[in-house]
């Protein structure tokens, strides 16, 4: 499913407002592959609530990955950040398997991550003047 216009300027805006703007990080978001991944999005009255892409395996990491999770600072508090964590994973296994998912998390969100059953999966990196860690969601 090719995005919309709109879609994709509402994408990269809240990614920009949150990750550029709101955690003063300059760094080159649009990176190619967005294109390649599937895109899920929450909205609410016309307005981009929370974000994140389905990274196919080979493109991030050798597993499939779920990357630029982001929650509008508009709907912080509202349990967003869950849901869309919860789908996301669904949205990869439906379209990737029930396999291993690795993603890149700030550091500071460990413990939401393992609220889901992520695990740490490397020692603390920084990227982009922010810790962060790998970490991996067993297949089970």
């Amino acid at each position: 499913m090719e995005l919309k216009p709109e879609e994709l300027y509402a994408i990269l805006r809240l990614r920009s407002e949150v990750f550029v703007v709101e955690q003063n990080c300059v760094f080159q978001d649009i990176d190619n592959k967005d294109q390649s991944c599937h895109h899920l999005m929450g909205w609410r009255q016309d307005k981009l609530m929370g974000y994140s892409r389905i990274v196919p395996a080979g493109f991030s990491y050798v597993e499939s990955s779920i990357g630029r999770i982001v929650t509008s600072p508009h709907a912080r508090g509202l349990g967003i950040g869950k849901d869309l964590l919860r789908q996301s994973i669904q949205m990869t296994y439906a379209l990737h398997g029930k396999r291993i998912i690795r993603i890149g998390a700030q550091y500071y969100l460990k413990n939401f991550y393992e609220s889901f059953g992520f695990e740490q999966a490397g020692p603390l990196y920084l990227e982009d003047g922010i810790e962060h860690i790998e970490m991996l969601l067993p297949a089970d």
